[in-house]
């Protein structure tokens, strides 16, 4: 009786394992799992897509998704690709993703979305296109009115001609090379020539730097592509104590007081809160009931923020 009573009891231990884990072994969850990967967890621009995400998340419910925000602690494609394999692993839902690279992340978001993950890009998008949602700032636009601002001040200091400086993330990072494109579309047909852009991976020391050598070279005006390059541009000016016009993108770090202090004209200020809540609300609604959203592609803003608008 003794035994027959401890085999009852060992199957209905296993029944019970079996029903509470899935394939991959993890205890099931009624949560639907949610992960923000960014391309690195330094710049304050991220966190603040963090913010919007975890709003979301406290408005749907907190015992409805499981969220988590991970990304490499320094702009690294390898470092992203670990991050994006370790969600699918762990039974990510969905992944809101800020592709570090246009081209290097594919593979990875393929084989998740053979996994079946479903993915959501916010602010800078990868070249495959299955994800069922892009939430971004217009960066070719946005990059273009930074150029704007640098032409009219240069015009208001009676300077028509000079060298122009560009401190950049990289040439891989779609949403950068879009803000590229459009400032050196403001200078079209004007009298000044854009020197070989220079790229610091976002590393502000490594701008600053880049910045001071342009500021040798004599330049007129130098453009900061995202927080990282702005602060180094920023701090360059600053310690040059010259004329140079410096122009950037994001209002994350130091970058709100360079401006306020009249270092830097003015600062492209995207709406990283609206990435996060947007993509988090999307990603919901998607899980939920399978409503996609309305629009594929969102512009969720930027506007040109000067001395004062802070």
């Amino acid at each position: 009786m003794k035994k027959g009573l401890l085999a009852i009891v060992l199957v209905l231990v296993l029944a019970f394992t079996l029903v509470a884990c899935g394939d991959s072994g993890e205890v099931a969850s009624d949560k639907f799992s949610i992960y923000l990967i960014t391309m690195d967890r330094i710049d304050g621009h991220w966190a603040t897509v963090d913010e919007g995400c975890k709003a979301a998340v406290a408005e749907i419910g907190a015992d409805k998704i499981d969220y988590k925000w991970d990304g490499p602690e320094s702009k690294d494609s390898a470092g992203q690709i670990e991050c994006i394999n370790n969600a699918v692993a762990a039974g990510a839902n969905v992944i809101l993703l800020a592709a570090k690279s246009v081209d290097d992340q594919v593979e990875a978001i393929k084989a998740g979305d053979a996994a079946g993950v479903t993915f959501i890009y916010v602010d800078s998008p990868a070249s495959w296109d299955g994800a069922i949602m892009t939430i971004k700032t217009d960066n070719e636009a946005a990059g273009r009115t930074a150029g704007e601002e640098m032409l009219a001040a240069l015009a208001a200091a009676g300077i028509t001609e000079g060298d122009i400086g560009i401190v950049n993330v990289d040439a891989q990072t779609g949403s950068v090379i879009a803000r590229e494109q459009g400032f050196r579309d403001a200078f079209a047909g004007s009298g000044f020539n854009i020197l070989e852009t220079q790229y610091c991976e976002g590393d502000a020391v490594k701008g600053q730097a880049q910045a001071e050598a342009f500021i040798t070279q004599g330049v007129v005006g130098i453009y900061g592509t995202n927080e990282g390059s702005t602060i180094g541009v920023g701090n360059a000016i600053k310690e040059a104590g010259g004329d140079v016009i410096g122009v950037g993108f994001d209002t994350g770090g130091s970058v709100p007081d360079l401006v306020n202090e009249g270092v830097l004209l003015c600062t492209m200020a995207q709406q990283p809160y609206e990435m996060g809540y947007q993509g988090m609300k999307a990603a919901y609604a998607f899980l939920a009931d399978g409503t996609l959203p309305a629009k594929k592609d969102v512009d969720s803003g930027a506007a040109a923020k000067k001395a004062g608008d802070f």
